[in-house]
């Protein structure tokens, strides 16, 4: 998958955060999820089938095979983790 800077710079403009996970030669784009992406996905009772609908949920662009192969999917879905990371909060007694 090729794109440009001014595709990248689109992208940003529309998600914010972005990310390109690539395995085997093909690559996806992610956006960072939102609340309204991590709910719709936790809706779903089977871990295969909330994966998929998360990834289809933060899916920019990208080679589609990623989300025909079992092989390549299960490759991206183990490091979509790290598209998720949220900030570390600190907590204080008063």
């Amino acid at each position: 998958m090729n794109y440009t800077k001014e595709q990248v710079a689109e992208w940003k403009a529309k998600h914010g955060d972005i990310f390109e996970i690539t395995v085997d030669g093909k690559n996806c784009i992610l956006h960072k999820p939102t609340r309204q992406n991590l709910s719709y996905a936790s809706v779903v009772k089977d871990p295969i089938k909330m994966s998929e609908t998360l990834l289809k949920q933060l899916w920019v662009d990208g080679d589609k095979e990623i989300l025909e192969q079992d092989d390549l999917f299960m490759a991206v879905v183990n490091k979509m983790e790290e598209v998720m990371k949220v900030k570390e909060a600190e907590v204080k007694k008063l």
